[in-house]
């Protein structure tokens, strides 16, 4: 297969940055405690005083997923995926004063929308942050989290534990189906994003116009 395609599919989806000084950790919903075992690292490494776990559950199940991975380590019975990444984060030592809470979200998108709420409500001034989240949602995280705090800079930091990679996504058909999910995924979902801001912005009526 042609490697310069593979490249321009892997930049894309698979966005990354070394971890500075921020004001704030965002954890995009999910039943991977790796997260939340990252989020806790950069915490203590001291790169952020705060981290912000986003999520209530699946929209699609209509409840907690359950824990994806280390169901050896993490027992207990949560009704959110904010409940789990917080224990998670507990069980990490990270104190709970530092940890913020949002557990309505259902779906990407909503991580970032209830997390800018819950920032605004708390009046933080949100100049940089870190995103972690899974290496193959990083993109589509980003792009969400970008749109709902447009004056932030962020630097997209994905666990490091992933069975799918930047460097082996392409090698089988799992990696492969998640990867070009997303990128579809991305144009599904963006399209209608863009199609409501033409119509509460008015882009329609003046594209009509000119």
């Amino acid at each position: 297969m042609n490697k310069r395609f593979l490249d321009q599919i892997t930049e894309f989806i698979f966005p990354e940055q070394e971890p500075e000084k921020a004001d704030i950790i965002f954890i995009p919903g999910s039943g991977f405690p790796q997260l939340a075992e990252h989020g806790a690292e950069l915490y203590h490494q001291g790169f952020a005083p705060r981290i912000l776990p986003s999520g209530r559950y699946s929209k699609l199940l209509g409840h907690f997923a359950g824990v994806q991975e280390k169901q050896e380590i993490y027992t207990g019975s949560y009704e959110t995926e904010w409940e789990f990444l917080k224990e998670v984060l507990l069980q990490c030592r990270v104190p709970q004063s530092a940890i913020l809470k949002e557990d309505q979200a259902t779906y990407t998108y909503e991580n970032a929308i209830f997390s800018r709420q819950v920032t605004d409500g708390l009046q933080l001034d949100i100049q940089k942050a870190i995103l972690c989240c899974k290496p193959y949602h990083a993109r589509r995280s980003l792009l969400y989290y970008q749109l709902l705090y447009p004056d932030t800079q962020f630097l997209v930091c994905p666990v490091k534990d992933s069975q799918i990679t930047r460097e082996n996504w392409y090698q089988s058909r799992q990696g492969t189906e998640l990867v070009l999910g997303e990128a579809e995924r991305i144009g599904i979902q963006f399209h209608e994003i863009l199609r409501q801001m033409r119509v509460e912005e008015g882009w329609e009526a003046d594209s009509t116009q000119r």
